[in-house]
């Protein structure tokens, strides 16, 4: 349990800051952390009065934990508890397709850490609470952006019964699918696909179940993910778009029914899901920004961009997002000449790799859609993935793109001494 505020606070307005990050979650404290190790005042708003809640990603891939080799923390992070992807893969009645073999590729990290995404907020946050140029504000709910000449200045928050104005450079809307920051600035998500709803559970996992892989199980009418967790299986079941009412009438007993039928070896676990309140639901969708920039504000992870959970990209684009904004913005911020085309540059960086990977996903939450919805799915892309994977050296492609992404960012080499492997401070 952390406190309202990692640092002292007084109500009314708070001192002028280099960068306001709207969300703690791994893209907000990620960059909070490249900010602040360069000398910039960076202050963390987050919504929510700790990290423990309920959260769907969880998958740490190898362009994070790369990243993290060169912050100087992977030996700490790893030694927390966690399990290793090697693979994703696609399992049906009939045959089993490797979607992503993560063995194939060459950097250190050749699997996705599978970490509960709470402890690695709290590893960043103790990373951050080594220097004094940064405040962790939990609790703080933003309720309006300020502005002056058209351009964001800061914004308005409340924290424990008083409001709060915050001034700063720049503010950064990390804060999610439903972003507050977003609405506050009046702009909106473009959607590009209806969607579909996923029920979260976890269930027991046992020593003699399968390890080391990613599992997405499609069959006759049902689709459903499983992810080692080391003592459970994390499970996602895929049910029609808008059919959440429809599911919970019929109870956890059909819930249990499909896991017997689909997964048969964890059918007698199935059995202790006896209550709804066990099951969590994810609206899944595939939207983002026209524009994720205004003067003085920048849009970036879910706040920008909506990514469903195929293939678990969400948080290594956040994060890759992050990177980017460390990259083109720290400078003019120290310089304290920061513009708007420096927040554009942020949008033309990652853009496009996001709309590739969106248009991929379209297509794979359509094949999801006809799978739970009728028995029969597209069978074009796996074709292209048994091709792929037969072809020595194209078979490292679907994995490399899976850890990360298109044109992976990497932390800018000013900012690293090659002697330590730690990035300089205030360079």
């Amino acid at each position: 349990m952390f406190p309202s505020s990692t640092q002292a606070g007084t109500a009314g307005d708070r001192p002028r800051q280099d960068v306001i990050i709207a969300g703690a979650g791994p893209a907000g404290m990620v960059l909070a952390l490249l900010f602040v190790r360069q000398g910039l005042r960076v202050t963390v708003l987050e919504a929510a009065s700790t990290f423990d809640r309920s959260f769907r990603g969880d998958t740490l891939h190898p362009a994070t934990l790369e990243l993290m080799e060169r912050l100087g923390l992977i030996d700490e992070l790893l030694h927390l508890d966690h399990t290793r992807a090697h693979s994703a893969r696609l399992i049906r009645p009939e045959q089993v397709t490797t979607l992503a073999n993560f063995r194939h590729l060459h950097g250190k990290y050749p699997y996705l850490a599978v970490m509960n995404q709470a402890q690695f907020l709290r590893f960043l946050h103790r990373a951050l609470t080594e220097f004094s140029g940064v405040s962790v504000e939990f609790g703080a709910r933003v309720q309006e952006l300020t502005s002056s000449g058209g351009r964001v200045t800061g914004v308005r928050y409340e924290q424990g019964g008083t409001v709060h104005t915050l001034e700063a450079a720049v503010t950064i809307g990390a804060d999610g699918r439903y972003s507050k920051v977003r609405a506050a600035a009046g702009l909106s998500l473009r959607s590009l696909s209806p969607g579909q709803d996923v029920l979260w559970f976890s269930l027991p996992r046992h020593a003699s179940d399968p390890h080391g892989n990613i599992d997405l199980h499609v069959g006759s009418g049902h689709c459903m993910v499983t992810t080692d967790h080391g003592e459970r299986w994390q499970v996602g079941l895929s049910i029609r778009k808008g059919s959440y009412a429809e599911a919970r009438s019929g109870g956890v007993a059909m819930v249990r029914q499909t896991i017997g039928q689909a997964l048969p070896w964890l059918a007698e676990r199935a059995e202790l899901l006896t209550d709804w309140k066990q099951l969590r639901l994810l609206s899944v969708e595939v939207s983002r920004l026209r524009r994720w920039y205004r003067p003085g504000l920048l849009m970036i992870g879910d706040a920008a961009h909506v990514i469903s959970p195929i293939g678990g990209l969400g948080i290594n684009m956040a994060i890759q997002d992050a990177v980017a904004c460390a990259n083109l913005l720290t400078a003019p911020l120290l310089q304290q000449r920061l513009q708007t085309r420096h927040l554009a540059a942020v949008q033309r960086r990652r853009a496009w790799q996001i709309a590739v990977l969106q248009a991929q996903q379209v297509v794979e939450e359509r094949e999801v859609g006809q799978i739970v919805g009728q028995p029969q799915a597209v069978h074009v892309p796996m074709l292209l993935l048994r091709v792929l994977n037969r072809l020595p050296l194209l078979c490292r492609v679907p994995a490399y793109v899976t850890a990360y992404g298109l044109w992976p960012e990497r932390l800018q080499r000013r900012w690293w001494k090659p002697q330590t492997g730690k990035l300089q401070a205030g360079t």
